[in-house]
């Protein structure tokens, strides 16, 4: 037993076959062929987008933009006020504040990073500023460590001939 019956209404019913794609014809003018003289030979004159048409536009009203802006601003507009604020005053970027503790930069960095953890569980030091601090430290090691590596290969090769 078929546990799809077709319907009747459905029996012998086929897809439409699919549509050929026109195929496409040469790029641009199709009366110009290669060696034929321009039939522009300026050229398009500059300034003819409709960008740069939008812009001169905007260039030439530009004082009453701004006026209108202002005017706007000083009415109570928010939106106005905050566009010209942020042309006028760069924005505030988060700054790390400085901190002051113990730290002894000759010490190895295992007792450099104790220094910073013991700075932020003093309270000395916040948190996210300690672990830039270590992160700082082991950058610093790892630089270290590199050029210890670089000086005993070149001693090493020197020492061979």
């Amino acid at each position: 037993m078929d546990t799809n019956p077709i319907p009747p209404w459905r029996e012998g019913w086929q897809p439409a076959p699919p549509r050929e794609k026109p195929t496409p014809g040469p790029p641009g003018n199709p009366k110009w062929v290669k060696g034929m003289k321009s039939p522009n030979p300026a050229g398009r004159p500059p300034g003819s987008n409709a960008q740069t048409k939008l812009v001169q536009r905007m260039l030439e009203n530009a004082d009453g933009i701004v006026d209108m802006l202002l005017a706007k601003a000083m009415e109570g507009c928010t939106n106005s006020a905050s566009l010209i604020l942020s042309r006028i005053m760069p924005s505030i970027k988060a700054q790390a504040q400085l901190v002051a503790f113990d730290f002894d930069h000759t010490a190895p960095v295992s007792a450099q990073v104790e220094q910073v953890i013991s700075a932020i569980a003093d309270g000395t030091v916040p948190a996210d500023i300690g672990r830039q601090i270590i992160d700082a430290i082991g950058t610093l090691s790892a630089i270290r460590a590199n050029e210890e590596l670089e000086a005993r290969i070149t001693a090493l090769e020197e020492k061979q001939g």
